[in-house]
């Protein structure tokens, strides 16, 4: 009988074989590289602007240089005027290129969406901007102000304006002249992110539209703008941090000048670091910066709804 048990009796179920770790462990080891050289050339100097923003550092005076708490901070925000006239020129040259800019931008990629003769070519030359760098954008507008053989030569030609005026070096011209010019290189940035959406959109819904009755700007107004919500949302948050940290053309153009009047707060920094070598209070105004940008981003998303229903 005990015989007949053991033989009744059902076989153990085989042991699992316990998984090996690499596997799982793969893809961090992959992107271990990658998220080193990350931490070594990203996360260092942000780390080193914070440790800086709290000292006093000159490598010109030395004798100087140590703790200073949250001076810096202080200074900036109570005793120094041109913080303030940077900051307040920054907000206006955020707004007015980052508005002009989605106008233009639009404008452009409902254009170079339609089907038309040569829309390849067109679309070349609509983006090809975009590709030049912002110090050669600089170098090509200031050849087109220059008040001997630009703009203004031609149009005193013309009897419009007088001989060797130059837009540059008037407070009253500076800032629609260096508008003028970013524009010229960031619009294409709106037009090809707008046209890339653009193109994801589907006929029906134009056709059924025009079925309906619809208008043209009620087809625009109601399926075209929804379904460009997070595009134009997206654009336009990265549009507006690269602008207010646009240092290259305006340094190149303009310099800051004239009398200070196209300086922004990114420029302020670099000339307050790089010309007077006061590291430690240009740390510090680069984590005021810093902390602007943040939080002014947050809000933006948390109003706009990004990435919700459209």
């Amino acid at each position: 009988m005990a015989q007949a048990a053991a033989v009744a009796k059902p076989p153990a179920p085989p042991r699992r074989r316990r998984a090996s770790a690499t596997p799982r462990r793969l893809p961090y080891l992959l992107i271990a590289p990658a998220a080193l050289l990350m931490l070594g050339f990203i996360a260092y100097p942000v780390l080193s602007v914070f440790y800086y923003s709290l000292q006093n550092y000159n490598p010109t005076k030395p004798w100087r240089n140590g703790y200073a708490g949250f001076d810096n901070f202080v200074h900036a925000f109570t005793q120094d005027p041109q913080f303030w006239d940077t900051l307040i020129f920054s907000a206006k040259w955020v707004v007015v290129e980052v508005g002009l800019q989605l106008l233009f931008g639009l404008a452009l990629a409902l254009i170079v969406n339609q089907t038309f003769v040569g829309r390849a070519l067109g679309r070349a030359l609509v983006f090809s901007p975009w590709a030049v760098s912002g110090v050669l954008t600089s170098a090509i507008w200031v050849l087109l102000y220059n008040s001997q053989t630009g703009i203004t030569r031609y149009l005193a030609d013309m009897g419009i304006g007088s001989y060797g005026t130059s837009w540059l070096s008037d407070t009253s011209t500076v800032f629609p002249a260096a508008v003028v010019a970013d524009l010229w290189r960031g619009v294409p940035f709106f037009a090809i992110l707008i046209l890339a959406d653009l193109q994801s959109v589907s006929d029906d819904l134009y056709e059924a539209a025009e079925v309906d009755g619809a208008s043209r700007l009620k087809q625009f107004w109601h399926i075209t703008l929804p379904h460009l919500k997070d595009a134009i949302v997206l654009s336009t948050l990265l549009r507006a941090v690269w602008e207010f940290n646009n240092v290259d053309l305006l340094y190149t153009l303009t310099g800051g000048g004239p009398a200070g009047e196209t300086t922004t707060l990114p420029l302020y920094i670099a000339n307050t670091s790089v010309d007077a070598h006061n590291f430690g209070y240009a740390s510090a105004l680069t984590t005021v910066a810093f902390v602007i940008l943040l939080f002014c981003s947050i809000v933006y998303l948390r109003l706009s709804k990004f990435g919700g229903e459209k």
